[in-house]
């Protein structure tokens, strides 16, 4: 090169480039580190369910919360139609850290609550034969923690199924709902969290007291509109609470936090930033 000026100018030009792209570099390791040091670095999948009436969509914020926290990079669906026959949608590399599972099913209105276990039962075995997984994360809103909850019932002890390891329960209707078989202020729990009156169903969730894995720690959250009602507006805390009577004398640990305020309101508890930041903590946070 013949100018010494050009030459000199190209030079700078290329040293800067270099400690730029060195210090980006730098930066990205250091958050990456950073974020292994904050959370478990496992192949866990985590499954989300979502409620009555839903779909995947309403799982979303949640997922993308989690995945913006730097807890995953891996998020698929599996979807399930109304005849049970599941579809998985994406795949999981065996290298992927905390993967996201989110789950949609087809017939959102269906109310016979063993058919939902079933369901719940066939998610887990297809994702366990595509991916043999050995050990598994739950999370339900509303209705999908009913699902859950009757896969646990209709399925515990059995042979040949991943452990789950922890649950978070999002706005559960245990045992009624407001203006269906429960009403404003009417349900009282003992201090043990038994209900002075009982639905069908959750009766028939009692049985979990002897059968309930001893393994699984319990996240339960609810919302407190904070008007008086009690309740997220669909159900009431009494409700939601009365899982502790179910899996606290079982489950390896039980914890209850309530969320107050106007996005304490049933469907907005899934489109909320402080449950995103409880359900990410006790999931995956060291």
């Amino acid at each position: 090169m013949r100018n010494p000026k050009k030459k000199q100018k190209l030079v700078a030009v290329l040293i800067t480039f270099l400690v730029v792209v060195g210090a980006l570099y730098g930066c990205s390791q250091k958050n990456q580190t950073s974020t292994e040091t904050k959370f478990v670095q496992n192949s866990t999948p985590t499954l989300f369910f979502h409620g009555y009436g839903s779909s995947f969509n309403a799982e979303t914020h949640m997922t993308e919360a989690v995945k913006k926290a730097g807890v995953t990079r891996k998020i698929i669906r599996v979807n399930v139609s109304s005849n049970g026959y599941v579809k998985i949608i994406g795949s999981i590399s065996n290298k992927a850290i905390n993967p996201i599972i989110e789950v949609n099913f087809d017939n959102n209105k269906m109310t016979n609550y063993h058919t939902q276990g079933e369901w719940v039962k066939n998610v887990i075995k297809a994702l366990q034969k595509e991916y043999k997984f050995k050990q598994i994360n739950l999370v339900g809103h509303s209705m999908g923690n009913m699902a859950i909850n009757f896969y646990i019932l209709d399925n515990a002890g059995k042979k040949d199924f991943p452990k789950i390891n922890k649950i978070v329960d999002i706005a559960g209707h245990y045992n009624g709902l407001l203006g269906v078989n429960d009403k404003v202020n009417r349900m009282k729990l003992s201090e043990n969290g038994k209900p002075d009156k009982m639905t069908k169903a959750y009766r028939e969730l009692l049985k979990l007291r002897k059968i309930y894995p001893t393994n699984i720690d319990v996240l339960n959250i609810y919302g407190d509109k904070n008007d008086g009602t009690h309740s997220d507006g669909r159900v009431s805390n009494a409700s939601t609470k009365s899982l502790k009577y179910l899996v606290k004398t079982r489950a390896h640990s039980y914890r209850e936090e309530k969320i107050v305020g106007k996005m304490a309101q049933h469907s907005k508890l899934h489109e909320n930033k402080q449950v995103d930041k409880l359900l990410i903590n006790f999931l995956w946070k060291k």
